[in-house]
């Protein structure tokens, strides 16, 4: 199978120097990429700022800004089986970015803000060929909001996790997640690495795969 997989934050410009993003280390989407490579698929690892080596046989594209990843996930998924969407995409971005840095005074300041574009939303209407993951990461009420956003999103499979917890999650090795999927699944695999968590997932992810093509046909 041919896979998609994006990892890592987003960096949405305020001026040349600042920028708004988010915790994500890049840790999981990169585990996910591996081990679709290390099960025989092809690999193309679209990925956000994160201080991590790729793996070395995937095919790799450096985005910064939620729009980079709009463009560079619209190019790829033209030709994949499978996307995951792992990256932690900015929900919003500055109306307007600074040509110069914008100095410090001792007065409020005010950012205003518009939301970014809703990259899985986007690749997620209307007919398809490909199979569609996307992440959620919760603080609460993971369940019910993991599941509003793959009837949202009309996503295939929705992965959530908790990141209010401190043993696992954003910026840690390790993991623990809940897989629904839109036929009805639930599954939970406990925290473990990530890289254990990424093997998991792939094997699911490929025979879910597998078997929309079954009913398809």
């Amino acid at each position: 199978m041919k896979f998609v997989v994006t990892a890592g934050p987003t960096q949405e410009a305020i001026d040349p120097v600042r920028y708004l993003s988010n915790r994500s280390s890049g840790k999981m989407g990169y585990a996910i990429a591996e081990a679709a490579l290390e099960a025989s698929h092809d690999v193309t690892l679209i990925t956000g700022p994160v201080h991590i080596p790729p793996p070395e046989r995937a095919t790799l594209i450096r985005i910064v800004s939620a729009d980079d990843l709009f463009d560079a996930v619209h190019t790829a998924v033209r030709e994949c089986d499978v996307i995951v969407m792992c990256a932690a995409v900015a929900d919003y971005r500055p109306v307007r970015v600074s040509a110069v840095k914008l100095k410090k005074t001792t007065h409020d300041f005010s950012l205003a803000l518009t939301p970014a574009r809703d990259v899985l939303a986007s690749i997620a209407q209307g007919p398809r060929a490909y199979y569609v993951v996307g992440f959620a990461a919760e603080t609460n009420e993971i369940a019910a909001h993991a599941q509003q956003k793959l009837r949202d999103k009309n996503c295939d499979m929705i992965v959530a996790n908790d990141v209010s917890r401190n043993d696992s999650g954003m910026e840690s090795a390790q993991n623990a997640v809940t897989i629904f999927t839109r036929d009805g699944l639930v599954k939970g695999i406990a925290r473990a690495d990530k890289k254990m968590i990424a093997h998991e997932l792939v094997k699911i992810i490929s025979d879910a795969r597998e078997k929309s093509l079954t009913k398809k046909t």
